[in-house]
């Protein structure tokens, strides 16, 4: 079974263009969308993932119109090619099911990962970078004296969480972990 996939980016956008290339090919059943391509949820592209067989196919109007980026691109046509389902882009000139196809594919496979190889290269230079002149990752540590003066107002019972957080400019959840991790410290008995 062929199988078409349409979507556009906004309710205001119109499928026609897309749908008309995908019936001019002729496939079996479209599935389409008006949402933003970024978006994880895609219902429509969920479903027709299910009813994918071997020996299926997949059609779109354009690469940008299935994945939502080139790393999901690529995962979405590698799973295509292990469950032996072709993969079309009609304007992208790029049929799986030929050999030219499967080079371009591969292609755009080796640059994906080229590309993921470089992010992670540039942050470990950037983590060393950091190093070098005395800087750690993660979150910046608090300042100790505001977190003993905030747990010794709270030990007070004379303020309320709200007036400690603006008086030592220490955030709810911060103060939160370390009472909590008090109480651990102390064997679960915690003040309060």
């Amino acid at each position: 079974m062929i199988f078409g996939y349409a979507r556009v980016s906004t309710q205001d956008q119109n499928l026609d263009l897309q749908i008309d290339a995908l019936m001019q090919y002729g496939v079996d059943q479209i599935f389409q969308e008006k949402m933003t391509g970024t978006k994880r949820e895609r219902p429509q592209l969920d479903d027709m993932l299910k009813y994918l067989r071997k020996g299926d196919a997949v059609v779109v109007w354009k690469l940008d119109r299935i994945g939502r980026s080139t790393k999901h691109l690529v995962d979405l046509i590698n799973e295509f090619g292990e469950k032996g389902i072709n993969f079309v882009s009609l304007k992208d000139g790029i049929d799986t099911s030929t050999a030219t196809g499967k080079l371009v594919f591969t292609i755009f496979a080796g640059l994906a990962e080229f590309e993921r190889d470089m992010i992670s290269e540039r942050t470990k230079a950037g983590l060393e970078s950091a190093r070098a002149r005395g800087r750690k990752g993660g979150r910046p540590h608090k300042d100790e004296d505001k977190v003993t003066l905030a747990l010794k107002m709270y030990d007070s019972k004379q303020y309320s969480i709200t007036e400690i957080t603006k008086a030592t400019g220490v955030s709810k959840t911060t103060l939160y972990r370390y009472i909590k991790k008090r109480s651990n410290a102390n064997g679960g008995s915690a003040k309060g």
